[in-house]
């Protein structure tokens, strides 16, 4: 766990500026070469390109790990916002996917609109990633983040500002409004846990992380891209339905689950529902094996584009909100001081059902196609 080593401030702004696409791009012309002719070996380039994901997944997982660590710190609904902000992220990469098909077609994939729309997607990032770090040095300078960033590392016993208005919701102390007004509990004196001590608090949740993203990245997008319209008769609808019907279907619901736990919360956190709805989630599996997918051993018994529709914005969004669910219970299971490493754990078993997800896809391949 480096943030127990390292400052988180130095952790997310260094990761944030490795992972900008900028750095590989400004630093060398071999990362760009479908802006720029290069000439290069094919075998070097795909080094090169494979080298240079590496070292931008690496950098975008440090500064997600630090990220979810930070936002561990603050009340709940923080935690729901910060995971909203990746589904509207989602959303932006599906519209400029619509927007380079329906280009492509208009102008018949001209070469120069090819470069255009390439060096586009460098930019984009580019900027979205600076204005995020600028909004990040800007962070400390709020009174109310200053209260919960320096509540991790106070070493006061006892601090009361007015007992009049203090205000709990679901006996968690972290909810309390950020007015200027709170009690912090003679824990907070307290060194950290260890990273495994928390763990034991928190291993319910991190499994449940990592089976919803092991479920969503077992038949998305592997299977999914693979499903077609019936109507064939109509080619431009066959030309965006993937895009349509997969990415942005599955993107626009799992926001609107990443940002459902900011209205209700259920099932809680002590519920034996919650587990229950996560391994629930298994039945998308068979469901989006029988769709129209071309060169399937199985029988398309939901062959209609509707019906992948209504499979697709089901299971997008049970992934958006049992996700949000188990990344907002977490920090609620340990102290205030403990907060950023069960974030931290939590960015880890994402990944991990990320990775484990990813790995199934292959055999659900072998069992799907002939």
């Amino acid at each position: 766990m480096a943030h127990q080593l390292i400052c988180p401030r130095t952790t997310i702004m260094t990761a944030g500026w490795l992972c900008c696409p900028s750095c590989p791009c400004c630093c060398s012309p071999y990362s760009t070469p479908s802006c720029i002719s290069v000439d290069m070996q094919p075998d070097t380039f795909f080094s090169v390109t494979m080298a240079t994901i590496w070292f931008i997944n690496m950098s975008g997982a440090v500064l997600q790990g630090s990220l979810f660590g930070l936002v561990g710190l603050f009340p709940a609904r923080y935690s729901t916002l910060f995971m909203s902000g990746q589904g509207l992220a989602g959303i932006f990469a599906a519209i400029a996917m619509l927007c380079a098909i329906l280009s492509a077609e208009n102008n018949n994939t001209s070469k120069p609109d090819q470069n255009s729309a390439a060096l586009g997607y460098f930019i984009t990032p580019c900027v979205a990633t600076l204005g995020t770090l600028l909004c990040y040095l800007l962070l400390p300078h709020l009174e109310f983040s200053r209260f919960y960033l320096n509540r991790s590392q106070s070493k006061t016993s006892q601090e009361l500002l007015s007992p009049t208005d203090e205000k709990v919701q679901n006996n968690n102390p972290k909810d309390l409004e950020a007015n200027g007004m709170y009690i912090s509990k003679l824990e907070e004196s307290q060194d950290r846990s260890s990273v495994w001590a928390v763990f034991k608090k928190i291993w319910l949740m991190a499994l449940c992380v990592t089976c919803v993203f092991a479920v969503t990245l077992s038949v998305f997008p592997v299977l999914t891209v693979r499903v077609q319209t019936v109507y064939k008769s109509n080619s431009k609808w066959e030309k965006i339905f993937t895009c349509v019907c997969c990415f942005i279907v599955f993107n626009v619901m799992d926001l609107a689950g990443r940002s459902a736990p900011s209205v209700v919360q259920w099932p809680s956190k002590d519920s034996r529902l919650f587990p229950a709805a996560v391994l629930s989630r298994l039945v998308f599996i068979p469901l989006l094996m029988i769709c129209k997918i071309p060169g399937s051993k199985l029988p398309p018994l939901l062959s209609h584009d509707c019906a992948f529709v209504a499979i697709m914005a089901l299971f997008s969004f049970s992934n958006g909100y049992l996700a949000s669910l188990c990344m907002a219970y977490a920090p609620q299971l340990v102290r205030n001081k403990d907060c950023e490493t069960a974030g931290s754990l939590m960015t880890f078993f994402l990944v991990l059902g990320l990775a484990i997800g990813a790995s199934f896809s292959f055999l659900l391949g072998k069992l799907v196609w002939n």
